[in-house]
């Protein structure tokens, strides 16, 4: 039977591992969006596709860099089949694209890498 103080420490670890992952990824909304803009965050649109290869391999990147505690950004998937006005909006023409924002301001974009340093490099340029 665990004792009090080792059930403690092992609720502490297990909080302590949750809040170390840096890179998080939601679901885009548009309030979400506005929200993280008007607070002046760093974000990352990402227009996937689940039919998308190259946006698969870009999934398994991102999961690789979730723990990288130098990424304090949040990606937003973007649902390509689904946000025509915003694609439209945001001069998007393709899937698997990464629009980079500190705040409101766009730092960088990216279409189509998979390199997950690459990725990395984009994700950084939104802090």
């Amino acid at each position: 039977m665990m004792s009090l103080t080792r059930f403690a420490f092992a609720a502490f670890l297990l909080l302590a591992s949750s809040l170390s992952q840096a890179l998080t990824v939601a679901p885009y909304t548009p309030s979400a969006l506005a929200a993280a803009q008007k607070a002046g965050e760093p974000l990352v649109l990402l227009f996937h596709a689940s039919w998308c290869p190259t946006c698969r391999a870009q999934d398994k990147a991102f999961d690789a860099l979730k723990a990288d505690p130098s990424l304090k950004v949040t990606l937003m998937e973007v649902d390509y089949d689904q946000e025509k006005a915003l694609e439209k909006q945001m001069h998007v023409t393709a899937q698997s694209t990464l629009i980079v924002f500190h705040g409101a301001t766009e730092r960088s974009r990216s279409t189509g890498e998979t390199d997950p340093a690459k990725l990395k490099a984009t994700l950084q340029s939104a802090i």
